[in-house]
Formats: structure tokens, sequence, C-alpha cells
């Protein structure tokens, strides 16, 4: 069973996600930033326009990352649900062609805070999953939430709790 993970005290989590829907040719992220007793900071939600799955996962943590920055958190683990996000951000060479957008999140990374990379299930970033899913109904560019909508409080809350999702295994 699979439920979301709070951070350490004196920590913030913020879990991001990337959505593509083909038949749109449309590519979305989301986030979110919580405190370790699960309490909302801030989130988003980006339409980026077009590009691939890797495109949104990679610009749903940039976009995370300066959020976070913003908010003057220092103490940040970053938890996605994409592995190529994450291989990429640590091994990626100037001839992958995301390599532009992998440099400025290792420019973020390396800033004077603590940042922790954690790959997590999907079931553990339903919070990310919708807001990026939020994403491709709204406006071209990054769209700010200070106050959650009552659906998105529904899966904050359902997170702090602590519920579990079983775990989906696709062959």
């Amino acid at each position: 069973m699979i439920s979301w993970d709070r951070p350490p005290t004196g920590w913030v989590c913020l879990n991001t996600d990337g959505s593509v829907v083909l038949a749109q040719k449309s590519t979305a992220a989301g986030g979110v930033l919580r405190g370790c007793d699960g309490r909302f900071i801030k989130a988003f939600a980006a339409n980026l326009g077009g590009g691939s799955i890797t495109h949104a996962e990679l610009g749903g943590i940039a976009y995370g990352l300066r959020v976070a920055w913003e908010e003057g958190l220092r103490k940040v683990i970053l938890q996605t649900d994409s592995t190529t996000a994450t291989n990429l951000l640590k091994d990626a060479d100037h001839h992958n062609p995301h390599y532009t957008l992998i440099a400025s999140i290792r420019e973020l990374l390396a800033r004077d805070w603590e940042i922790q990379l954690v790959h997590v299930f999907r079931e553990g970033n339903y919070v990310a999953d919708y807001l990026a899913s939020v994403g491709h109904s709204l406006p071209i560019g990054v769209h700010l939430v200070d106050v959650p909508s009552p659906t998105l409080r529904h899966w904050l809350y359902f997170d702090t709790i602590g519920v579990q999702t079983q775990r989906t295994i696709v062959n």
C-alpha cells in the first residue's frame, strides 16, 4: 500500500508531476508544497503548450523549485514519480534534447539550500498529478495557487490523514 510520505520536522515536501494529453498535443505540470504536518503552503498548475512527457516532468520540477525558493523555503524534499527525470538530473550530458532545462534545474539545485531528490510511486503523488491535469485547461504559463480549491483540499486531506492506495502495476 502506498501513501504520501511526510517530510521530517523542519523540512517541507515538494511534490511535482507532468502530464501529456496526446490527442490535444498538450503538456502540463503541477506541484504542491506542504509542511511536515501536511499543511498546505503553495501549489501551482502550468500549461506548457506542447512537448514530451519528459519535458513536462522536468518543467514541473523546475517550476516547483522556483516556487520553493521564492517562498524562502531552504530545506526541501522534492518528490517526483518520474524515474526518467530523476536519472536525467543525475547524469544527462549536453547532447540530451532536454539539456537546457536540465541545466537550469541543476543551477536551482546548486543554490544555498538543502534539497533531497526522491522518487515516489504515482499513488503517493496524487495531489501533484491532479494539479498537472488541471494545467491542461489553463492558459499557457504557470498559475500559482495560494488557497486550495475544494477538490484540491479533498486530495490534501486524504494525504494528511494517511489514506493508502494499492500500487497499480500495468503489464
